[in-house]
């Protein structure tokens, strides 16, 4: 683009929110960036280039074109900002490596006997999803966990409850086989909630829910089914131990902890899940186009990306790099639907 338009294209930059959005001469998306004043936000690149990171020196270096869009609230800013990086994976951008969409676990409460399934696919249909998780390897490592600890079926045929038998899932004490009519639906849902109380990091209700289940089997000389659920109690008991944690005398409650490092060619992000004073999961992230930006700016562009997708958020988070933007706690507010303090 010839000097003389491209100053006069600034000059007529938006005084307005928005997303701005950089393209070098074959049209590549370069950087995405967002603005409380688009106008304000060009200038600054171009008014004292000595001052700029020398990553974004070299991306003006590049630089042919850049087109605005203008949002109604920066808010809106940073949810189009977020989304276009996602979709365009900037090269000058601090984005998530390999972005693909990651795996939950889901959980279809509108089933009669609800599976437990691993999906990428996040939709307001009423199930129950967990996750992000940060690999295939990762949400499978906690779907086996749940399975050995939890009797739900994991077969896709239609449930009738007068199939003659229960295949060998029901011998070895995997499913309550409601297949043959030994579980009714209302007992197969009490096994659900067990899943979902624990996949929140309730190991208490779930315990609790344990032990009077074991106890009326036993008064009901049940005593085989009873051995069955305190050995289930136990082994809950035991996951749950192996996740407590403490800080001095006072409960963590629920909170996500994110730190990470760096290297001259990538970052890595840690994500502590603590839910009920516990350690309920841990995983890793990898970003590119992270090198040469501040660490409060690398913690916003995580949390940004992570959270837009995330099952939950927690009422707190812990970082390790305090966040450059004050919006991306409102945005997070706003998401939760409920205080959100970092």
């Amino acid at each position: 683009m010839a000097l003389s338009l491209f100053q006069r294209r600034l000059g007529n930059a938006p005084n307005r929110p928005g997303v701005y959005i950089m393209k070098d001469v074959r049209g590549n998306v370069l950087y995405v960036g967002k603005a409380a004043v688009l106008s304000n936000r060009l200038r600054n690149y171009f008014g004292s280039p000595a001052n700029l990171p020398n990553k974004i020196r070299r991306m003006l270096g590049q630089l042919d074109d850049f087109e605005c869009i203008v949002t109604d609230t920066e808010a809106e800013a940073l949810i189009l900002e977020n989304t276009l990086i996602k979709r365009h994976k900037p090269r000058y951008n601090a984005r998530l490596k390999d972005d693909k969409t990651y795996p939950y676990l889901k959980i279809d409460l509108a089933e009669d006997f609800p599976k437990v399934y691993i999906t990428r696919k996040v939709a307001k249909d009423g199930a129950r999803y967990f996750g992000p998780f940060a690999s295939a390897g990762s949400v499978r490592q906690t779907m086996d966990l749940i399975k050995r600890l939890f009797p739900y079926r994991s077969c896709t045929k239609a449930i009738t409850g007068k199939d003659p038998r229960p295949c060998l899932e029901y011998f070895i004490n995997r499913c309550v086989a409601p297949c043959t009519g030994v579980a009714s639906k209302e007992d197969y849902a009490k096994v659900i909630d067990q899943v979902t109380l624990f996949m929140e990091g309730d190991t208490e209700a779930v315990t609790s829910d344990l032990q009077t289940n074991m106890e009326k089997a036993s008064e009901d000389l049940e005593f085989e089914r009873a051995a069955v659920l305190r050995d289930r109690m136990r082994s809950v008991q035991k996951v749950a131990e192996e996740q407590q944690i403490k800080v001095d005398a006072n409960p963590i409650s629920d909170m996500d902890v994110i730190a990470f490092t760096q290297s001259s060619q990538e970052t890595w992000v840690e994500v502590f899940f603590i839910r009920h004073n516990k350690l309920v999961g841990r995983d890793h992230f990898f970003m590119d186009g992270a090198h040469d930006e501040s660490p409060g700016l690398v913690m916003g562009q995580f949390i940004k990306q992570f959270y837009q997708s995330a099952s939950a958020i927690p009422p707190r988070i812990l970082l390790q790099h305090a966040l450059e933007e004050e919006l991306i706690v409102q945005w997070l507010r706003e998401l939760r639907g409920g205080p959100v303090r970092l």
